[in-house]
This record gives C-alpha cells, sequence and structure tokens, in this order.
C-alpha cells in the first residue's frame, strides 16, 4: 500500500506545485517562502554539526504553541539539542517568527510535501536525531522514511477521531504499518489511546492535552489599547470563519439596543478575509476600524477588526467575555472548535456554538466550572453579553488553581515520556 501512496503523491506533485502558486496568487502561502514546501533546493538548511537536531511537526498556530513549553524544558536539561519545527499554515509561520526569537536554537520551516523524494531529501539534509509528530498529523512518506532511517519516532498529544479511525480501518494493512512505526505513542485523550491499540501501536501513554500547559504571565501582556479598552464596554470575537462575522454583527446590532456606545472587537483566524469583514460592516451602516499591530482605537468606531497575529491574549486579558469561533459552521461539525484555554486562563466567560469537536473535552472542563456556555443563536448570546457587561471581570481562583494543576501534571507526565524516549531508554 506504501508503494500505491508514494506513486499517487509522485504523480500529483506537479499538481501540488500549481496548487502551492495558486495559493501565494490569493494570499495563502507566504510569498518568499512557499518554494520550501516543493523544492528541494529552497529547504534552507541551517544546523550546527555538535548538536542533536529535535523535529517537532505541528500544523497550525495551535500545535505550534503547544510545543514550546516542551522546547523550553528540553533546553533547561540539555545544551546539547536544537530544534526544528516545521509547519504548514501561513498564520503558523508568522507567530513562529515572533516566538522563536526567544529560543536562541530553535528554527521554522514550512513542511514540504509528503513526495517520497522530497522528504528523503528534507531528512538526509537536516538529519534529525529524533521526530515528533504532534496531534494528528500522519504522514506515510515521512514515517517510512524514516523508520528506514532507523530515526526514532513519536505521536505527541495524538488525536484520532471515531471518523478518522474509520478511515484508516478501510486501508487496514497499511494503517497498522504506520502506526507500530511509532516508537512512543502520547495521547491527548482516552478514546485516541483505545484507537491506536487498535491500530496496533505501541508504548500507548495517556499524558493529556498539551494545549493545557503554556503559562501565561499577564504583566507582559501589553495591549496599547488598555486605556481605551478601559474605560468602554466590549466584547471579544476570536477565532471567527467565515459566517461567523455576521453572527457577531448581529449581536453588535442587538447590543448596541441597550448599549449605544458597546464595542465589538472580532478576530478572524484568517485575517486574509479582512477585507470582507469590513465590507460587511459597511452593508450594516456599522463603523468599523481595521486594528493593525500597535494601532489606537479611533472614536466612534463600534465594530474593530483585529489585523495581526500573537494578540489574542492582550485583548483576552482585558475582556469580561469572549465568543469563540470555528463553533458555528455546521459543515466544520468534525472539527469544529478553536482553542479556549488562553481565554480562560485569563479570567474571560467564554461562549461558544455547537461544534466544538476539537476541543470537546476541554469545554467538558469548562462547563462544569461556569467558565464556557454553549449558545445557539445572536439573541441567546446578547442576552448573556447584557448580563456579563453589568458585573465585573470574571475571574475564578477555583478554575485557575485546576487548570494549573492540570498543565503542570499534563507538563510533568509529558516530559516524563519524552526524556525516556530521547534517551534510547526501553520501556
Amino acid at each position: 500500500m506504501i508503494l500505491i501512496y508514494r506513486t499517487l503523491t509522485n504523480f500529483l506533485y506537479p499538481f501540488l506545485i500549481v496548487l502551492i502558486l495558486f495559493r501565494k496568487l490569493i494570499n495563502k502561502e507566504d510569498k518568499n517562502r512557499y518554494k520550501e514546501k516543493i523544492f528541494p533546493n529552497c529547504f534552507d538548511v541551517k544546523k550546527r554539526q555538535n548538536k542533536k537536531l529535535i523535529w517537532f511537526h505541528a500544523a497550525s498556530i495551535g500545535e505550534f504553541k503547544s510545543i514550546l513549553p516542551i522546547i523550553k524544558e528540553l533546553n533547561q536539561n540539555n545544551s546539547h539539542f536544537e530544534f526544528l519545527i516545521t509547519t504548514v499554515t501561513l498564520s503558523s509561520s508568522n507567530l513562529a517568527k515572533e516566538e522563536l526569537k526567544k529560543i536562541y536554537n530553535a528554527y521554522h520551516r514550512f513542511f514540504p510535501l509528503d513526495v517520497n523524494f522530497l522528504i528523503k531529501k528534507f531528512l538526509y539534509l537536516w538529519k534529525p536525531y529524533a521526530i515528533f509528530l504532534v496531534d494528528s498529523e500522519i504522514w506515510p512518506n515521512l514515517i517510512s522514511n524514516s523508520k528506514d532511517l532507523k530515526i526514532p519516532l513519536a505521536i505527541i498529544n495524538a488525536r484520532i477521531t471515531k471518523k478518522t479511525f474509520i478511515r484508516w480501518m478501510c486501508l487496514e494493512f497499511m494503517a497498522k504499518n504506520i502506526f507500530k512505526s511509532f516508537d512512543i505513542c502520547l495521547t491527548s485523550n482516552l478514546e485516541t489511546k483505545k484507537y491506536l491499540e487498535k491500530l496496533h501501536a505501541k508504548n500507548i501513554f495517556y499524558t493529556g492535552n498539551i494545549k493545557l500547559i503554556g503559562n501565561i504571565d499577564k504583566e507582559v501582556i501589553h495591549n496599547p489599547n488598555k486605556e481605551i479598552l478601559a474605560k468602554n464596554r466590549f466584547w471579544f470575537a476570536a477565532s471567527t470563519h467565515k459566517g461567523e462575522e455576521e453572527f457577531c454583527l448581529k449581536t453588535h446590532l442587538i447590543l448596541k439596543k441597550k448599549y449605544e456606545k458597546i464595542i465589538t472587537v472580532i478576530a478572524p483566524r484568517h485575517i486574509e478575509r479582512i477585507n470582507k469583514i469590513k465590507k460587511l460592516c459597511d452593508k450594516l451602516n456599522l463603523k468599523s476600524q481595521v486594528l493593525n499591530k500597535d494601532d489606537l482605537i479611533l472614536e466612534n468606531k463600534e465594530i474593530i477588526l483585529i489585523n495581526s497575529f500573537g494578540v489574542l491574549s492582550s485583548f483576552f486579558k482585558y475582556a469580561k467575555s469572549v465568543f469563540i469561533g470555528k463553533s458555528l459552521i455546521k459543515k466544520l461539525e468534525k472539527v469544529g472548535g478553536q482553542n479556549p484555554i488562553d481565554a480562560a486562563k485569563l479570567g474571560c466567560k467564554i461562549y461558544h456554538g455547537p461544534f466544538v469537536y476539537n476541543f470537546e473535552e476541554i469545554y467538558k472542563t469548562l462547563k462544569q466550572y461556569n467558565i464556557s456556555q454553549k449558545i445557539e443563536n445572536s439573541d441567546e448570546l446578547a442576552a448573556h453579553l447584557l448580563t456579563d457587561l453589568i458585573n465585573i471581570k470574571n475571574n475564578s481562583n477555583e478554575f485557575s488553581i485546576l487548570m494549573n494543576n492540570l498543565a503542570r501534571k499534563t507538563l510533568h507526565d509529558t516530559m516524563k515520556n519524552i526524556k525516556i524516549f530521547l534517551s534510547n531508554e526501553t520501556y
């Protein structure tokens, strides 16, 4: 089966190049670095010969952020490592530019297409000491070639849904060969542990969701608009997807009947859509402002559209109430939900739609402590927001303690297994 997959990906390679070029034209790829995905001479290899290179592959922003505490822990305990982090999305590369300034021995590159000759060349040039795939990043050519080269291979924060498991079982022989190639599997939930056992994976440990482990230092979170936010009533819609902005604007119009000067701040998940959202505001006669990094909110603007990366926490810090997107779109039901953890740690009351499959377990925990609430429509959200806007900012000390305890346990259990894995000890 792997031969069929390799033949198919080789055949599709020219078409995938065209696809990447098209995505570049519509601003969904980095205009300067897109070639890293498709051409070996653009891999831009930088590594030191006296260091062991640890490669983490994470798909997007959430996965990228989740591995930073792990890299920091490894740096504290071993000076002989350096790190390669690959991601797929443009948004994650923009965040990496900022975050990796703080880590002297880490490089970011785009993940090459999982075409056999590209992967072989990538492995030959970078020569990783060990590889960690994060969440659900299962790439057959990468896995097969890594095992051929006897490179230790792990999957961390592993996440397999029922739908994905059924798909893998349609290719059962290939699936079992792929999953038994991992030397260790650290899962984010018990459901995944069960599925990995059925797929004949080995050394499977449930260590919890590593997206819980990041620490937030409120003192270093800066927002140039903190005074404006402090003196005005506002609410925040974070990581919205197409269709959800209209929902938020309808909510704003309802709130406006009670509070004429209410401000709605919207941070779309993909900021390349910002101009379309601006036109939607204009259509509804709402005074909007596209807010670039370090811009100040202008007087008499009621809809603020965030046009920069890595600033969500600076709005969570001052918000009483937050709507987390990718949760109202029916067609995304099986992949719904964005990460609510930072908002929860910063004391926000969180609202979300019915489709939060990717963070279902986390939302269950948040619900237990009355930190999150599912909503179905604009009227329902507006009713909750009107109550929140009257009250002081919601800071649950009890919940903060719970979150911190969960974070410490998850980090401890994860690092214990990673250190065993990297030391080549047996399980």
